[in-house]
């Protein structure tokens, strides 16, 4: 896609006031300066510029997503495994489940959002992120460390907010194929109207994506799950003359997944093991906001969601079903020097299994909120956030997060603390890989609470921007997979010791005419009480060392080539009867694109060195896990080498 002057413009700002820098030092640094649009985060809830943010908001901007289009036109999970601090963890290799691990802190505690709705459910599913095309995204924004006090229960390490793309002043549209050397399929197609008189716009987007079972070492076991998607969500908005605004959307999506042995092939036990998984999920939401004059904006968000699941582990079927209803009203406002932001929001979540109906739960969660951020100066800004959340099963907990910002000239200094809990389910890494066939029913378990902190140092002058953030965390009464001794059923406790994790960020990004080179390096020192012993462990699973380098060329109307290393470190594995750590491991990709007008072509090539864990050791156990289990953690690449290709089209716009 042609990249205009203006969006450059807007890309360069939006970078820098992550960093700090007034819009007068990143205008006086940009070189050619026509009108320049800042963003705005909608995380946090009072719509302020991102370097204005006392509570730290990290953007993927749409320029950022437009590169990981063209990798990973199916799902989100490459845009958010190639984010700082960000780790994409796989939890169950045969069907390429995966969740979202924040600064080190298990994916149960990342909350999902979109347009700020929990629309993929309280505690989104490991194969979420595989199902969420992002053609149709405008940004992402991700907060780290306990956001209890913003969105609940559910927001204990972070969160995730998908920010639709909004319709422009023009008709537009586009249609993108895409194919890839593991014989993957994917078709997607955007289309947007502009806003009419009456301030109504909406977009479209629809996706189909489809993989076949590869087994790539031709032990048996697939490698690479075979799939069939496809999605839909249309969008409506709505702009008032008086500053009143509205959003809904719906969705649908439909999704059939296989793995576990190849067709003919057998387990070490001399059986066949077919692991499948056939989703469903609908979902609609709405955002309202209405001034009230005199009063402050009066806000309105809304959600619903279904999820229906057919599982099959073996010869073991699972039929379930997850539905999450949400609600909240605020009134927000500003007074001189504070903004602030207070109202009422409720939020249910019920799972029921026709299959296991002893782990049925049904969870009703009110809750009061209040934020409010003061500017004590031109370049100092306080904010403070409480939210007391009435669990009906796990009582109730107040989740404070106070953050500072001072910004003096090219500088940035942020810090943070904040408080959350987590209501436990069934659903840890290990259970939602193998289902709940072996677990015992859920016992007297206590909510998991956590503490988290953070304080960041930022620069940005001309080219260059450096950042670093030192960021820890504490959680008490952790639950843990613990095996019984049968060693054939597992269960789940609390950790008798608090869970922690200590780390830095790290990011350099230098730009020079058309090209970006970013660097980044993530450091994380994690450990945990032994589940079935004294003493203590590092967390698996978790790389202490992390780092990645991307170069990036861009041409307007021409188009990009990217050169990117990403290099993993050693981590600690468990219960693999191969090896006690992983090994560090390189992966290297290249993307290009060449633009022909309103056409593009584009060539990526993902894990140049074909790095793969079957290369090293075999993924299949000698004997089933006492989980269910019959393969060890993934813990480097499965899939290897793949090349994508593909053209995109566009039509209308500017």
């Amino acid at each position: 896609m042609p990249t205009t002057r203006a969006s450059l413009r807007i890309a360069f700002l939006s970078l820098a006031a992550l960093a700090g820098t007034s819009a007068a030092q990143a205008q006086e640094h940009e070189g050619e300066v026509g009108e320049v649009e800042e963003l705005v985060v909608q995380a946090t809830r009072t719509g302020r510029l991102a370097r204005d943010e006392p509570i730290r908001v990290e953007v993927v901007s749409r320029e950022e997503i437009e590169e990981k289009v063209l990798m990973r036109p199916g799902s989100i999970a490459m845009l958010l495994s190639e984010t700082g601090g960000l780790r994409v963890q796989t939890t169950s290799p045969s069907l390429g489940a995966a969740n979202i691990r924040v600064q080190g802190m298990r994916g149960r505690y990342t909350q999902l959002l979109a347009d700020g709705l929990p629309i993929y459910g309280g505690q989104a599913s490991s194969l979420g992120l595989l199902q969420i095309p992002p053609t149709d995204l405008g940004q992402v924004e991700v907060i780290k460390g306990a956001a209890s006090a913003l969105y609940g229960p559910s927001a204990l390490g972070g969160v995730i907010n998908l920010i639709s793309r909004r319709p422009g002043s023009q008709a537009e549209g586009e249609v993108l194929l895409n194919l890839t050397t593991r014989n993957g399929q994917d078709v997607t197609a955007y289309a947007a109207s502009p806003a009419a008189q009456d301030g109504w716009s909406y977009s479209l987007v629809v996706g189909a994506s489809r993989q076949s079972r590869q087994d790539l070492d031709d032990d048996g076991w697939v490698d690479m799950p075979g799939y069939d998607r496809w999605t839909l969500r249309p969008r409506l908005f709505w702009e008032g003359a008086n500053g009143g605004s509205a959003f809904f959307t719906v969705g649908v999506m439909d999704e059939q997944r296989q793995g576990g042995t190849s067709p003919g092939q057998t387990t070490p036990a001399g059986a066949p093991f077919l692991e499948a998984q056939d989703s469903r999920r609908y979902d609609g939401g709405l955002v309202v906001q209405a001034p009230l004059e005199g009063l402050g904006t009066l806000g309105l968000r809304a959600s619903a969601m279904r999820q229906e699941h057919d599982h099959r582990f073996g010869d073991v079927f699972e039929d379930d079903r997850h539905d999450t209803y949400f609600a909240e009203t605020s009134l927000s406002g500003q007074a001189g020097k504070t903004s602030w932001v207070g109202g009422l929001a409720v939020q249910a979540d019920r799972y029921r299994s026709k299959t296991f109906p002893d782990f049925d739960y049904a969870y009703t969660v009110p809750a009061l909120f209040v934020q409010a951020e003061h500017d004590l100066a031109d370049d100092l800004t306080v904010a403070g956030s409480a939210r007391w959340d009435v669990h009906d099963e796990y009582g109730s907990y107040l989740s404070p997060r106070l953050s500072v910002l001072y910004r003096p000239g090219p500088w940035t200094f942020r810090a943070s603390l904040g408080r959350g809990f987590y209501a436990p389910t069934p659903f840890v890494e290990e259970i939602e890989a193998t289902g709940l066939s072996r677990l015992e029913p859920l016992g007297d378990l206590k909510a998991e609470t956590a503490e988290t902190a953070s304080l960041e140092a930022g620069y940005a002058a001309g080219p260059f921007e450096a950042n670093l953030t030192l960021f820890a965390s504490d959680i008490s009464n952790a639950v843990q997979l613990q095996t019984l001794a049968d060693e054939e059923r597992v269960r789940l406790v609390n950790a008798r010791g608090k869970t922690r994790t200590r780390g830095a960020e790290a990011l350099l990004r230098y730009r020079w005419n058309d090209l970006t080179v970013t660097g980044s390096y993530v450091y994380v020192d994690a450990d945990e009480p032994e589940p079935d012993i004294s003493g203590r462990r590092t967390i698996p699973l978790t790389p202490r060392h992390t780092a990645g380098m991307v170069a990036m060329w861009e041409r307007e109307g021409r188009g990009r080539l990217g050169l990117e290393a990403y290099y993993t470190g050693r981590q600690e594995l468990e219960d693999n009867p191969y090896r006690r750590e992983g090994r560090p491991y390189l992966e290297l990709g290249i993307l290009g694109e060449l633009i022909f007008g309103r056409t593009s072509v584009f060539l990526n090539l993902e894990n140049l060195l074909d790095v793969r864990q079957t290369k090293y050791d075999p993924m299949v156990l000698p004997a089933r896990a006492p989980d269910g289990r019959w393969t060890v953690d993934a813990w480097a690449p499965t899939d290897g080498f793949v090349a994508n290709a593909g053209v995109r089209v566009r039509f209308g716009g500017d």
